[in-house]
């Protein structure tokens, strides 16, 4: 571990941070080859606000999702600065992203394999990451670095079980309720997801969010 590595914790934690993990990367990003670790960051939304979603988002929880990713972005940008100045390449990742309109379903890299891999918790049936603190109702950003990392927990299980409580609740019928990979890969059908949300929630803002899921799981224990 690299002395800079506690102290960059305990900053994103004075930062805002509720979470922040450590890991190496077996697959990094096409776009950074060369940044073989990762920082990840994590957000606990508010359960008030996660009451409200009830049969689609609510204006309160999207501007709470929005807010979140925010404050995320800002937490990565400035951590990301203090591993420049310790002399490391430093890339952080935007809370909600994506690669444009000709692949608008993946993003430079998926936060949930930084998170999984860092052992805050495990990838679900939903393909949302529930980490073992809060459960889905978490937002994460990440940092990819060249700057030597070293896991301070343990990779966890997949812990959904016979749980399908995510794919019985989406209006969507895009969870596929399959036991994902730890690594994130897909268990679910992003178009499905997204063209339903614009169709049906366009009202409540850009029509981009939702929260069934993640208000319906059993391991947010709102």
């Amino acid at each position: 571990m690299t002395d800079i590595q506690p102290k960059l914790k305990e900053f994103a934690l004075s930062l805002g941070a509720d979470l922040i993990g450590f890991c190496k990367l077996a697959n990094p990003s096409p776009l950074a080859p060369q940044l073989t670790y990762a920082l990840s960051i994590g957000v606990k939304l508010s359960d008030s606000v996660l009451k409200t979603v009830k049969t689609g988002p609510s204006y309160m929880y999207f501007q709470h999702y929005r807010t979140a990713n925010a404050l995320l972005d800002s937490i990565a940008f400035r951590l990301a600065r203090k591993i420049e100045e310790a002399g490391f390449s430093a890339f952080p990742i935007a809370a909600s992203q994506s690669l444009g309109k000709n692949n608008p379903y993946r993003g430079v890299f998926p936060h949930k394999t930084a998170a999984a891999l860092s052992g805050l918790g495990f990838v679900g049936k939903s393909g949302l990451f529930l980490s073992n603190e809060y459960g889905s109702k978490v937002r994460l950003a990440t940092i990819l670095t060249d700057m030597p990392c070293q896991n301070e927990l343990p990779v966890v299980e997949n812990g959904c079980g016979d749980c399908n409580l995510c794919k019985n609740a989406c209006p969507a019928g895009a969870i596929f309720g399959e036991k994902p990979t730890l690594t994130g890969e897909r268990n679910i059908d992003p178009e499905k997801c997204s063209r339903y949300m614009k169709e049906h929630f366009q009202d409540v803002g850009r029509g981009s969010v939702c929260g069934i899921c993640i208000r319906v799981c059993p391991k947010n224990k709102l």
